[in-house]
């Protein structure tokens, strides 16, 4: 397989004509999921990014809601509202194709479906995939979500003239599924990192009663995320440390529940995990799968030594700059633990680095020139 990496957008010089606007339908169905996460949260920071380019108007497209999202998942530019809700709009959408979105957005130049259900319109349509979990695991949803997950796919396959995958891993799957290659682009996501004042740290340690030093989980609380093999690990390493778990409860049992050394503390508000990040003595994410793994870069952003697994997208995500474990061996997740723990000093630097390499503004520009690409 060949990749074929986004363009990145040319600098404007000064003998460069001045592109034309490009009015881009944007959709934030996934906002109002039960369990938004990374689709959602990846959909608004870029949407922030694009924001900042010349030329690119986005207009927020979604089904209709009675109430606002969560203020963590608030999309950042006004929605114009479709007339059905949720299943009703997903149905519609994969069955009859319609609404089209430009019925609440006017004409549009291209329509960029964020999540993996795509809207109809008349215009080219840039869709992002996030993964295919399902179909390596379909244990791990219900048959419900794994027939609207196909459904949809086949409908990106058709009617797609620009995957946009976050990693190779994603890439890789894309093209398994059927998709042509010549139709990705790998488009990684970027992180942004905020200050945290002691005040912050102090805050977050009392809001959730959170032990002076302990291990930490942020994701959705769900069977691929490997939380009970962790757990398994943690009992064999040498590490002393309590977990804490912060995350919504997603599909299916983990098979593990709250105990002395394990702290279930819930959704954590984006205001607040810098703070909890900053406070982990280390961080440990090791999903069996992932499209990308925020989770893994956010911590690396503040500084927390990362282990995570050997083999899909959060390596790639971590750059050399994480301890590598495999995600079905309880033993060596153990020693991943122990040896995170031991080389807290040289990974915090790594991390760092690594982060300050994945930029929001780089994958906004990278999309408009996907945009620009499906337009001609």
């Amino acid at each position: 397989m060949t990749l074929k990496w986004c363009v990145r957008a040319t600098e404007i010089g000064q003998d460069r004509e001045v592109q034309a606007p490009i009015r881009v339908a944007y959709t934030f169905e996934q906002c109002w999921h039960r369990v938004p996460g990374g689709t959602a949260s990846s959909a608004i920071r870029a949407a922030v990014a694009l924001g900042d380019i010349p030329g690119v108007e986005l207009v927020g497209v979604a089904g209709t809601h009675r109430h606002p999202p969560e203020p963590s998942f608030m999309p950042p530019i006004p929605i114009q509202a479709l007339p059905f809700r949720r299943p009703l709009l997903y149905e519609t959408w994969l069955r009859f194709g319609w609404p089209q979105v430009e019925r609440a957005t006017g004409p549009v130049d291209v329509l960029h479906c964020t999540g993996l259900i795509p809207a109809p319109s008349k215009a080219p349509l840039v869709a992002t995939l996030h993964d295919v979990a399902w179909r390596h695991r379909p244990d791990h949803f219900t048959r419900h979500g794994v027939r609207i997950f196909e459904r949809s796919l086949v409908e990106i396959r058709r009617r797609a003239e620009i995957v946009l995958c976050p990693s190779t891993v994603t890439m890789l799957d894309a093209e398994r599924a059927g998709i042509n290659t010549e139709r990705l682009r790998l488009i990684p996501w970027g992180v942004e990192s905020k200050p945290v004042t002691p005040a912050d740290v102090e805050a977050v340690r009392a809001k959730y009663s959170l032990p002076q030093e302990f291990l930490l989980f942020v994701g959705t609380v769900e069977p691929r995320k490997n939380l009970r093999r962790l757990v398994d690990a943690m009992a064999v390493s040498n590490c002393a440390l309590p977990l804490v778990v912060a995350g919504s409860q997603g599909w299916g049992d983990t098979g593990v529940s709250a105990t002395s050394s394990v702290h279930f503390i819930g959704f954590v508000a984006d205001s607040e995990l810098p703070a909890l990040y900053s406070s982990a003595a280390a961080f440990c994410y090791p999903s069996e799968r992932e499209g990308f793994g925020m989770p893994v870069l956010e911590a690396m952003s503040y500084g927390t030594p990362v282990v995570t697994s050997l083999g899909t997208s959060t390596e790639e995500v971590a750059g050399g700059a994480a301890v590598l474990v495999d995600p079905f061996d309880v033993e060596d997740i153990a020693r991943g633990i122990d040896e995170v723990l031991s080389r807290r000093q040289e990974l915090s630097i790594w991390g760092l680095r690594q982060a300050a390499r994945r930029q929001w503004s780089e994958t906004a520009r990278l999309t408009v020139a996907a945009y620009r690409e499906v337009i001609g």
